[in-house]
């Protein structure tokens, strides 16, 4: 293959390079820059493939089990909440074992969580396959981002991140479609075979395209490992979403639950102290030093925060006022997931150009926009017009998405790039538990103040209007670069065809 491109021709000879300096001291021969972002993106397509076709099964399970919001936002929580507790677990090992094995093994678990839930005949079982799901998934975007910010140069990383992060919405244009012609005409149950046959795919494209980057663990770091952090964080986050919607578990109304309080507030101490102490911590504090790193971390958690409105509250909101078919709702998510696809690669242009708070700011600002809209749409009003605004708030969502990624490592010492994806996708996706847990507990109280499905929405809408204007005080005061380098790669990466 030839690179007319001399800029292309740079930046692939130095990842070669690098690759050869490994190959020096035992690790694998070098690997093509494609073939590593193939690797990369099947198995993220399989995450997302799962993610979007079971908010739009929602309705429909809802209806089989006659469940509550709040109960029903703890099918969504069932998943999200390991997703988020073995992030930094997995991105913590990948400093120390083989990223490759730690991608077969995730997938491998998320196979048999699939298999659970498509056996699954009760809420319990359907919670406990989401939750191997969630543990089986929740390493490969640590993983992906650590694998990129180690192989790609500097200059070529920004392009990187852009292509590999077009997998989700480009994923998402199509899976929700799929999903809701499978729920229409077979049932919820039958998209599970979907995700079956991407969780081979995905075995397929990590074993074959990703190269060895470390192939052997470094000699007692299992033993060395924070295991106590490890424990200490889990009871922290999984308390803490507990006492956010503790009435499907204790039957004490949302915040509440004072021994939830107590318990959160007692293993977040005990994780603190312990983490300041250990030699070798789940979550070094220093990397929260880094420049940018916390801030624009709390940023991606609130867009995910804004995110969950698309995967939890708006199916149920279209469901419930415009009483729109599985096939319909997979429609408008394929639109909202179009929209972030055409803007991802803006937003990365953007930030190039100018300054990469930029493309966030204006993406969280126009995310806001369009929950002030639909806080004002009355239910007499045709389907198109919600629509206009999903898609609207995809095309805002996608401005920031990979620029997130970015903001975040530039900072970032290589040798931490794995333990630093962790905390960072930890934070990202936690934002994505709080979301859904607050979206059901703020469906379940508005229903009590009003008898009108519309109005419940619009009150919730108006929520997640206030936590866009907080993400966009957020990354503001975040500084970067103004200028691209002069080397900077095109707008996109070659493909392998």
């Amino acid at each position: 293959m030839s690179y007319p491109n001399l800029n292309y021709r740079r930046a692939f000879a130095a990842v070669q390079g690098r690759l050869r300096s490994r190959a020096q001291v035992g690790a694998p021969a070098p690997w093509d820059l494609n073939a590593i972002l193939i690797g990369l993106m099947v198995p993220m397509s399989m995450m997302i493939l799962n993610m979007t076709m079971f908010g739009v099964a929602l309705p429909a399970i809802r209806n089989d089990f006659m469940a509550q919001a709040d109960t029903v936002a703890w099918l969504v929580t069932a998943y999200t909440l390991p997703f988020v507790l073995f992030m930094p677990l997995y991105g913590r090992l990948s400093d120390g074992m083989g990223k490759r094995r730690l991608f077969s093994i995730g997938i491998i678990v998320f196979l048999v969580g699939t298999l659970v839930c498509l056996l699954s005949d009760n809420l319990t079982w359907l919670i406990v396959g989401r939750a191997l799901q969630g543990i089986g998934t929740a390493g490969l975007n640590p993983l992906c981002i650590a694998v990129i910010t180690e192989v790609f140069p500097s200059r070529a990383r920004n392009k990187a991140l852009a292509t590999w992060s077009s997998v989700g919405p480009a994923t998402g244009m199509l899976s929700p479609f799929m999903g809701g012609l499978l729920v229409d005409h077979f049932g919820w149950k039958s998209m599970f075979w979907l995700g079956l046959a991407a969780a081979v795919a995905a075995l397929w494209a990590v074993n074959g395209r990703l190269p060895k980057l470390l192939p052997q663990a470094q000699p007692g770091f299992l033993r060395s490992f924070d295991w106590v952090g490890m424990g200490l964080l889990s009871g922290t986050i999984t308390l803490l979403v507990a006492y956010l919607s503790s009435r499907a578990l204790t039957g004490v109304e949302p915040l509440l639950d004072w021994r939830l309080a107590a318990g959160t507030l007692l293993f977040g101490l005990g994780f603190w102290g312990w983490e300041r102490r250990h030699a070798n911590p789940l979550i070094p504090f220093t990397l929260l030093k880094a420049p940018g790193f916390a801030r624009t971390s709390l940023a991606a958690g609130l867009r995910m925060v804004l995110m969950s409105s698309e995967g939890f509250l708006v199916p149920l909101y279209m469901a419930d006022v415009y009483g729109v078919s599985g096939s319909q709702l997979g429609i408008l998510i394929t639109l909202h997931a179009g929209a972030l696809l055409l803007t991802v690669r803006v937003g990365g242009r953007l930030a190039d150009r100018w300054s990469r708070r930029l493309p966030v700011s204006l993406g969280f600002a126009g995310q806001m926009a369009v929950m002030i809209y639909l806080a004002n749409l009355p239910a007499t009003v045709p389907i198109w017009v919600p629509a206009l605004g999903i898609m609207a708030h995809g095309g805002a969502a996608g401005l920031s998405l990979a620029v997130l990624h970015r903001l975040a490592m530039d900072g970032v010492p290589v040798a931490q790039a794995g333990a630093a994806a962790g905390i960072y996708s930890m934070g990202r996706f936690f934002g994505s538990i709080v979301g859904t847990t607050i979206g059901g507990v703020v469906l379940t109280q508005a229903r009590l103040l009003t008898d009108a499905p519309i109005d419940t929405y619009h009150i919730a809408f108006w929520c997640w209007s206030a936590v866009a204007l907080l993400a966009v005080m957020t990354i503001w005061p975040v500084r970067d670069r103004v200028a691209p380098p002069s080397d900077a790669l095109p707008d996109a990466l070659p493909t392998s065809r």
